[in-house]
């Protein structure tokens, strides 16, 4: 675990402060920013109207854009509303390469009455130029079944993550609305960057990415508009790591059918 010297989290606006970063200075950017659902942040609330809207994701894109290595990977959450917009604006319009869809399902969620209840978030993964890094090793999940010609080191994860959410009734849960799980973040940062590499999250919340980026030996920056969340987040980095507050329930599976080891196979 690295001190903070190497995790440097301040206040301001998203736009702002990406604009005092050097050119190709990030090797990976991990972005959860506002879905434009009328959340309520503290000393901001998250409803524009549709045009700002376009006009705000599409000026902090500019700027993650410009500081983004040549290979470095983006991975940007966004709720069903503006996804598909997302998608043709990092591809169409900032000529960022798509390397993936991602859907996150949690298990539990709000309940409704008319309509099919809502049990999934996506994550949208770009890179800057087609060589992203990705390190598989570094991701894989016991295999289901045994088989000789499977890679019994693990599986790929696949673009359907099982993470649950961080329950309000959690210890780990912080008070923010939309705080994301550790074990989902440690997925994108481990496949995607390496040791030493430098994380950015413009809009840091309740701190999750700082967090996994200290454990996995990564330095950070981070940004947040309300100051009590980027206390939160350097009282985060302070705290002594006991194991993440969420797991892919796919890490704790044996392979079905595996063989009973003999004295001739030893």
């Amino acid at each position: 675990m690295q001190d903070n010297d190497e995790h440097h989290i301040r206040t301001g606006d998203a736009c702002q402060e990406l604009m005092r970063l050097d050119d190709n200075s990030v090797d990976l950017i991990v972005a959860d920013p506002p879905y434009n659902l009328g959340k309520n942040y503290g000393n901001n609330k998250d409803l524009k109207d549709k045009e700002d809207y376009q006009k705000f994701t599409r000026s902090w894109l500019v700027e993650a854009h410009r500081v983004l290595k040549p290979g470095g990977s983006l991975y940007c959450f966004m709720g069903v509303k503006f996804i598909a917009r997302l998608y043709l604006l990092l591809e169409d319009d900032l000529q960022l390469t798509p390397q993936g869809w991602i859907t996150w399902h949690y298990t539990q969620g709000m309940g409704r009455k008319k309509g099919f209840s809502p049990r999934h978030e996506d994550i949208l993964w770009f890179s800057k130029g087609e060589n992203a890094l990705f390190n598989l090793d570094e991701v894989r999940v016991p295999q289901k079944y045994f088989r000789k010609r499977n890679n019994m080191t693990g599986a790929n994860p696949g673009d359907v993550w099982q993470f649950s959410h961080v329950h309000y009734c959690a210890a780990e849960r912080q008070p923010h609305p939309t705080q994301k799980p550790e074990a989902l973040i440690e997925r994108i940062i481990a496949a995607s960057s390496k040791e030493g590499d430098l994380v950015l999250d413009p809009f840091m919340g309740s701190g999750t990415t700082a967090r996994v980026a200290q454990i996995l030996g990564r330095r950070s920056i981070g940004f947040d508009i309300n100051p009590d969340y980027v206390a939160l987040s350097q009282q985060r980095l302070c705290e002594p790591f006991e194991g993440f507050d969420s797991i892919d329930p796919r890490k704790d599976r044996s392979p079905k059918d595996q063989p009973k080891l003999t004295t001739e196979t030893v």
